[in-house]
């Protein structure tokens, strides 16, 4: 299998069956190197134990972050191609699904129906485990979907994605369910023109920070700030968490090629939560929209 991949990729590769001579295998690609670099992030201590005091003892091991990672950052044509399909698919999803949400579902049957729908039209799997919370459980960021059932009245986040090829896809739009309170419309209409704030700011060169700062001041300016409590967007790839990273302590800058979400939003436990997520490439006038899906809140 993995050959067969390889040759298909047409990228330049070496194939080594190393599960009888990983050691010789690892000692011949190092042969001659007095330093070798380890990724630190994923591979666990006793596996560099066993690297540095036995396999490759006769070198200095050093720690390595974020080098394969800088490496994925900027998406070409044909990544951006898989990554175009997955926020199509989820787009199509949740047009075939939305009418569904006035049938007094439940969070987990409705997540269930969207997952079901994104296979169907060609996902390989969901980027995440989908989040639908509706009522009081909208007002947590990462709540998982229950046995509540969506009623009038309710505010409903849903958050989701699907895999093409391996590349992930990423959204988040929040429904009304009914006649709402004036709060929730003021959390609507708010959290929207954040999420407008932020991609719009969005291009080569800015600052992954200043994004950040561009939908808090909306959601500041309305009286809200305590209730945005989480940064405003990620990268997103063959991983949906990647570099860079959108948020106020980043040190991060937009490079043409990212793809980014921008996600702000607002939980008030008495009234639930509203996001709106789009994931954006960076282009060189600015950015392009993966998603497409209306914000409209009406099922």
């Amino acid at each position: 299998q993995a050959a067969d991949q390889l040759s298909a990729s047409n990228a330049p590769s070496r194939l080594e069956i190393t599960s009888t001579a990983q050691r010789e295998a690892i000692a011949s690609a190092v042969a001659g190197a007095k330093r070798i670099g380890l990724e630190a992030d994923h591979i666990t201590w006793s596996v560099q134990r066993r690297y540095a005091e036995d396999w490759l003892r006769a070198h200095e091991i050093v720690a390595t972050t974020g080098l394969v990672e800088t490496l994925r950052r900027s998406k070409d044509d044909a990544e951006l191609a898989r990554m175009e399909l997955a926020a199509a698919i989820a787009d199509a999803a949740l047009a075939e699904r939305r009418s569904s949400l006035l049938d007094g579902l439940t969070e987990s049957e409705f997540a269930l129906a969207l997952d079901s729908a994104m296979r169907r039209l060609g996902a390989s799997g969901t980027s995440f485990e989908t989040i639908v919370a509706s009522g009081p459980n909208g007002a947590m960021p990462h709540a998982r979907p229950t046995d509540r059932r969506l009623q009038e009245g309710d505010l409903v986040v849903l958050d989701f994605g699907c895999i093409v090829d391996g590349y992930c896809s990423d959204m988040t739009r929040t429904v009304a369910i009914g006649e709402v309170d004036d709060t929730c419309k003021r959390m609507l209409e708010v959290v929207t023109a954040a999420n407008e704030a932020g991609v719009g700011v969005v291009g080569p060169g800015v600052a992954t920070s200043e994004v950040d700062a561009a939908a808090r001041a909306v959601i500041a300016q309305a009286g809200w700030a305590e209730w945005f409590t989480h940064g405003t967007g990620h990268g997103v790839g063959l991983d949906i968490h990647e570099a860079p990273r959108v948020a106020g302590t980043s040190a991060d800058t937009l490079c043409i090629g990212d793809v980014v979400t921008v996600e702000p939003g607002v939980y008030l436990p008495a009234h639930g939560g509203v996001r709106m997520e789009d994931s954006v490439v960076v282009t060189p006038d600015g950015c392009r929209p993966l998603t497409h899906t209306t914000k409209s809140p009406t099922p």
